[in-house]
C-alpha cells in the first residue's frame, strides 16, 4: 500500500465496519457472513490437498475481526495479523489479542519461511500494480516450502462488485484485478497456482439459490474469487 492508503485506513479504522456495512448492505448480509463463508471454503479446499495448517498469517488483517474464525474453522494454533495501518492494529490488539495471536506492522516482520498458510482478502486492489510483485515476494518468503497462499479478491467482472465498491469510501479509487491477472502475478512471483474459485453469486433475497454456488464455483460469476497457490 502507498502512504496515502495507510493514512486512509488509519482514518477509517474506528469506522471501518460501519463504512463496509453500508457498502455491502445491498447484498442483505453483514460482513460476518462473507468472512465465515470465505474461511469455510478455504477449509474445504485445504482438505482436498491434505494440507494441515498450524500457523497462519493474515496479510492485511485490518482490525483483526476474522482472527477468531481462523481458530474456530481452520483449527490453527498460532496467528499473526499483518497490516500497514497502526491505528487498525491498535484496535485488533485491543479487541482480539490472545496468547496465540500477534498483530504487527509489515515493517516489523522479517519473512523467514515459517508459515503454513498466508490468507489475504481484498488487499491487493489497494496495492499499486507496480508494487504488487514486491507484496507477493514478501508472502512467498514468509511461507515454508509447500506452504499455501489463499488469495481472495473482488471480482471486477461482476457488476455487483463494482457497485458495492463504489459505495465504500476506501474502495472507490481501488485498482481491481481480474482472476487471470491475479494468477499471472502469483506465477511470476514464484507460486504454483492450484485452483481458482468464485463465490457469492446470490444476495440474501435469493438465498434459497445458494446451494447452486459450489456447482458454479469455477465460473467467473461470484462477487469474489479465491486463487489458491503453493510455494514450491
Amino acid at each position: 500500500m502507498t502512504e496515502d492508503a495507510r493514512k486512509t485506513f488509519d482514518v477509517y479504522a474506528d469506522d471501518y465496519d460501519v463504512a463496509l456495512a453500508r457498502g455491502i448492505s445491498v447484498s442483505g448480509e453483514k460482513k460476518d457472513y462473507f468472512a465465515q463463508r470465505r474461511i469455510e471454503w478455504l477449509r474445504d479446499c485445504l482438505k482436498l490437498f491434505s494440507a494441515p495448517v498450524r500457523n497462519l498469517m493474515d496479510f492485511g488483517c485490518g482490525t483483526g475481526s476474522s482472527s477468531r474464525l481462523f481458530f474456530d474453522i481452520l483449527g490453527i494454533e498460532y496467528f499473526v495479523g499483518m497490516d500497514q495501518s497502526e491505528k487498525s492494529l491498535e484496535i485488533a490488539r485491543r479487541e482480539h489479542s490472545s496468547t496465540r495471536s500477534q498483530y504487527l506492522l509489515f515493517d516489523a516482520y522479517q519473512p523467514c519461511g515459517q508459515f503454513d498458510l498466508v490468507f489475504c482478502n481484498g488487499v491487493f486492489h489497494h496495492i499499486p500494480p507496480l508494487d504488487r510483485a514486491a507484496a507477493v515476494d514478501y508472502i512467498l518468503r514468509s511461507l515454508r516450502p509447500g506452504g499455501l497462499f489463499a488469495f481472495w479478491e473482488n471480482n471486477p467482472w461482476n457488476p455487483g462488485t463494482r457497485y458495492v465498491m463504489s459505495r465504500i469510501p476506501f474502495d472507490r479509487d481501488a485498482i481491481t484485478l481480474s482472476s487471470p491477472e491475479a494468477r499471472q502475478v502469483l506465477r511470476l512471483g514464484g507460486f504454483e497456482v492450484l485452483r481458482t474459485d468464485f463465490l457469492f453469486i446470490f444476495p440474501r433475497i435469493l438465498h434459497w439459490c445458494r446451494w447452486i454456488e459450489p456447482l458454479c464455483s469455477r465460473l467467473p460469476l461470484g462477487t469474489q474469487y479465491q486463487v489458491l497457490s503453493r510455494k514450491p
